[in-house]
């Protein structure tokens, strides 16, 4: 099959004795989180009790991916179901201007057009109550007026409320990342609507920087064992309490009567974490790399009595699976002529096999104040990756492709592409291939390189 064009498939045996109703949907999506502070991903550091418990009950996956190292593509692929290569979405709005880099950036799109369908759209036409509480991001702005016409309530969400990360100057102790506030916004929102079908979509602004917590709190993590390492952040541990008790508000609500059983529960991330702030070890890399560190993100799932609980898949996923995954789960799946990149995981997730794909891909053609190496393309295919330099392939200069083994070298410490170049053309053919077929845009050589000015960039976030 390929992975780029989902077709129709058949629901599983599980799903097609299920009851008339489809499931609830609530998806809660951290901001710049990685793999690392989620303690059920090993790190013994982070103290996250409620999301251990969701990974408990239900279906965790060691080997998930955003589909871009930065915010706004990889949210647009949530909503569409397509990289951000095809969406034209591949940086964060309104993105970075670096004028005298080798590369001159393509002109991207800077917002999701109100064109696309979105996951909302789909699952408000299936009878589902829809809202959005927290980070958009996906229009033509951040915030102001300018960020009305594409705004949420415009794609498919009926109730919306956008907040925006804290200012530097924000008091730490007043809820800076309004986590308590969109809890207690989806705490109501579940309670109106449990009679019905709903959607409940949750972008948290935290762990984004500025990372800030309670200074009581931060103080507790401070003084426990190992806050001196690298990858241990006494803020984002913090933070992530705070984050963590959120879920379990969420949980202790979906636990009652009549919501248990009828609710898919989703925790994951829009990218790895931010160097400067915390190191994402075992991992290399972070925000705005292709390295794991900067994609390889947190993802649970859980539903009682439908996907086994305590469940760890190895499988490769990513951030364009949602869509197909959740539909499949309404019981009426996409439509055989609708262009997605993602695979249904619905029988994986009720404990069938992984599906059957031949790759993932990325698609980054920027440059980006935290990145490492410039505009990149990647590729998984097994246990294989290959990261392309785009200053390479375009200029002939940077750095040149890499090749990891992820099954034997996960912190991709060991480059092997020098070692077996045979397997390294064949996936940079495929790359651009993928490339081809997704219309994505390459960036350029620069005639206004100027490399005593390149490095001093202007602006750079996400």
């Amino acid at each position: 099959m390929s992975p780029l064009v989902l077709l129709p498939l058949l629901l599983a045996p599980a799903l097609a004795a299920a009851e008339s109703r489809p499931p609830n949907i609530v998806l809660v999506l951290a901001d710049d989180l990685g793999t690392a502070p989620v303690a059920a991903y090993g790190n013994r550091y982070y103290q996250t009790p409620h999301l251990d418990r969701l990974s408990r009950e239900g279906t965790r996956f060691d080997a998930a991916y955003s589909a871009c190292p930065v915010c706004s593509p990889t949210r647009a692929a949530i909503m569409t179901g397509q990289y951000p290569a095809r969406t034209r979405v591949t940086d964060f709005i309104p993105g970075g201007d670096f004028p005298h880099e080798r590369l001159a950036q393509p002109d991207w799109t800077r917002h999701l057009p109100l064109s696309a369908t979105t996951l909302a759209e789909d699952l408000r036409a299936r009878g589902y109550a829809t809202a959005l509480l927290g980070k958009w991001h996906l229009a033509r702005a951040y915030s102001g007026p300018e960020s009305v016409t594409e705004g949420p309530d415009r794609q498919g969400f009926q109730e919306t409320f956008i907040t925006h990360k804290p200012g530097r100057s924000h008091d730490p102790d007043q809820d800076p990342h309004g986590v308590a506030v969109l809890t207690e916004r989806a705490l109501d929102f579940i309670d109106r609507h449990r009679e019905r079908p709903f959607f409940l979509y949750l972008p948290h602004n935290s762990i984004h920087a500025p990372i800030m917590e309670q200074a009581a709190r931060i103080a507790k993590h401070r003084a426990r064992p190992g806050s001196d390492r690298p990858e241990n952040s006494p803020v984002i541990a913090a933070m992530m309490e705070t984050l963590d008790a959120s879920v379990g508000r969420l949980l202790e609500r979906l636990d009652t009567p009549g919501l248990r059983e009828h609710t898919v529960f989703i925790f994951t991330s829009d990218n790895g974490g931010l160097l400067s702030d915390s190191s994402q070890f075992p991992l290399r890399g972070g925000k705005a790399q292709l390295h794991e560190g900067g994609i390889r993100v947190p993802l649970i799932v859980r539903w009682p009595g439908r996907i086994p609980a305590g469940r760890v898949s190895p499988a490769p996923v990513i951030s364009v699976d949602f869509l197909p995954t959740l539909l499949e789960f309404t019981g009426r799946p996409l439509p055989a002529d609708r262009v997605v990149d993602g695979v249904s995981l619905a029988g994986h997730l009720m404990g069938g096999p992984a599906p059957d794909r031949e790759a993932i891909f990325w698609h980054y053609p920027h440059y980006h104040n935290a990145g490492d190496g410039g505009p990149a393309s990647a590729i998984r295919a097994g246990a294989w990756k290959l990261v392309e330099y785009h200053e390479h392939t375009v200029a002939r200069t940077g750095r040149a492709p890499e090749l990891f083994n992820l099954r034997d070298d996960p912190a991709e410490s060991n480059n092997l592409a020098a070692a077996d170049p045979g397997r390294a053309r064949e996936l940079l053919a495929r790359l651009a291939s993928f490339r081809a077929a997704t219309g994505a845009q390459m960036p350029a050589l620069n005639p206004r390189h100027d490399a005593a000015l390149a490095g001093k960039r202007k602006k750079g976030g996400g």
